[in-house]
């Protein structure tokens, strides 16, 4: 015949088991979630800075959507215009303008240089064509800052995209994920 106390005993027994299977399953539970990715950046503006070589002429062209992507329409989305047959020095500026100060996203693009890849696409082909002037610790172009060579006058676009390649850079646009995809009016006139 069973006392009180071993009852009580066995009883506290029981709970102390039945917690500590409860926290080793809650532990599991963890284990099963997925890692988070290596998120993409929040870039509300993009500046396009070009300087016409032999020149200190500085033209710029930006895109501007302060909410981010989706929600409310760009602010500001330029077309650009540029000589035929010349020379430009382009480089890129990045922000994030959703915070006060604005965080400049380029910094962060450089120091992940390896992870980053701009890439511009000119359509039709013939109207221009882009030489990247950075490379990436790998020896991978980033597109921070390159030269366009323009060609004869000519209408099209020119796409700018910031891919965001964590662990998968190759130094082509194929890996990743966009972090920026826009289609700028290009006008060689």
């Amino acid at each position: 015949m069973k006392t009180k106390g071993q009852h009580v005993h066995k009883g506290l027994w029981v709970l102390a088991v039945s917690a500590s299977m409860a926290l080793l399953s809650a532990c599991n539970d963890n284990a099963d979630e997925p890692t988070p990715a290596d998120e993409n950046e929040l870039i509300t503006t993009v500046n396009l800075k070009f300087t016409e070589q032999g020149t200190t002429t500085v033209q710029t062209f930006s895109f501007r959507d302060p909410d981010g992507d989706g929600g409310q329409a760009p602010t500001r989305f330029d077309k650009i215009a540029l000589k035929p047959s010349t020379t430009y020095d382009l480089v890129v500026e990045l922000l994030d303008e959703s915070k006060t100060p604005a965080t400049d996203i380029s910094k962060e693009v450089q120091a992940e240089s390896d992870e980053h890849l701009l890439v511009y696409t000119v359509n039709p082909a013939t109207l221009a064509t882009y030489a990247y002037g950075d490379k990436d610790p790998n020896n991978r172009p980033i597109g921070l800052k390159g030269t366009l060579k323009t060609n004869a006058a000519g209408s099209g676009t020119l796409r700018v995209q910031l891919r965001h390649q964590p662990g998968a850079k190759d130094g082509t646009p194929t890996p990743g994920s966009d972090d920026v995809n826009l289609a700028f009016d290009l006008t060689v006139q």
